[in-house]
Order: structure tokens, then sequence, then C-alpha cells
């Protein structure tokens, strides 16, 4: 059996994508161990018990880093499963991102005005394309509800009225006429 242009496309999208999903799953093992050893040490050095420091930037930046690296393993598995790219996942994984950079700025970075605005305004089109899709989806569950909720009235109509016409029995004014003769 040959298989056409389009199917052998679709076949190899889906090998890479599984691919990349075995590839993110060793990441976020990988990352999850990183993570816990980084806590642990923490923890167990009882001379630093500063939380509030750099150490504390330091797990979040990497509990974060975990997941975004989840986040991006779902829109594998979304895609292998629906085979369609979820925007708002994207969008989520993006913001969370962006979180992410913000929270782990290094000391120094508010002499950087650049990077503060760029970071900013990602967040804020990010914020807003994220607004737009949810919206979108929203009116459209809404429009679809009022579609189906219509359909139902157009057809309790068209029953109504098959009934009524069932129930006059074909007894019209001419058929009355035509039974006195």
């Amino acid at each position: 059996m040959r298989l056409s242009f389009l199917q052998f496309v679709d076949a190899g999208e889906k090998l890479i994508a599984r691919v990349l999903s075995v590839i993110t799953g060793i990441v976020i093992i990988a990352a999850l161990v990183q993570l816990s050893v980084v806590v642990g040490q923490v923890l167990l050095d009882t001379s630093n018990a500063n939380w509030l420091g750099d150490d504390l930037l330091k797990v979040l930046g990497d509990l974060l880093t975990v997941l975004i690296a989840l986040e991006v393993m779902q829109n594998i598995t979304s895609y292998l499963r629906k085979h369609v790219v979820q925007v708002e996942l994207v969008l989520v994984t993006a913001l969370t991102a962006v979180a992410r950079k913000v929270i782990v700025l290094p000391p120094g970075s508010e002499n950087k005005p650049q990077l503060l605005a760029g970071l900013g305004l990602a967040a804020l089109c990010l914020a807003g394309a994220y607004w737009l899709v949810k919206r979108s989806v929203f009116k459209g569950a809404i429009h679809t509800a009022m579609q189906t909720e219509s359909r139902r009235v157009q057809a309790r109509g068209s029953l109504a009225e098959d009934r009524s016409v069932q129930h006059d029995g074909g007894d019209g004014p001419q058929d009355g006429a035509d039974r006195q003769h």
C-alpha cells in the first residue's frame, strides 16, 4: 500500500511529536531530580537557613522551569491526541516563561529599562492574546448554544404544526362540504 504525500507528512509529524514527548519527559525527570537535590541541600544546610535570598530565587526558577517543561509536554500530548495546537495552552506556557524570567531577574536588572520594558510588554501582549482567545471561545460557546436553542424551538414549532394537522384529521371546510353531498 502506498502512502500519499500528506499521509507521509502526517506520520512524520506524529513520530517527531512522540520523540519530542520522550525527550521532554527525560528533561522533566532530570530537572525534577536536580530541583529535589537543590531543595534537599538547602534544607540540610543548617548554617545557611536563609530562604529569602538567592536560594529562594534559584528554587523558584527551577520549579517554574519544571512547570514550563510540563506545559510543553501537555502541548505535545494534546497535539498527538487531537492533532491540533491549543493556542490557549501555548499562551499560558509563554506567560509562565515570562513570569519565570521576571521572578529570577538577577540583581542589577532594575538598571536595564529596555529589558524591563520588553518583559512588561511581552507579558501584556500575551495576557491580551490570552484574553482574546478566552473571549472568542466564550462567545463561540454562547453562539453555539444559541444556535442549538434556536433549532430546538424551530423543531418544537414544526412538531406542533405537524400535531395540529394530525388532530384536524383532515376535517377542513372542504372535506365537510364533500360529505354533505
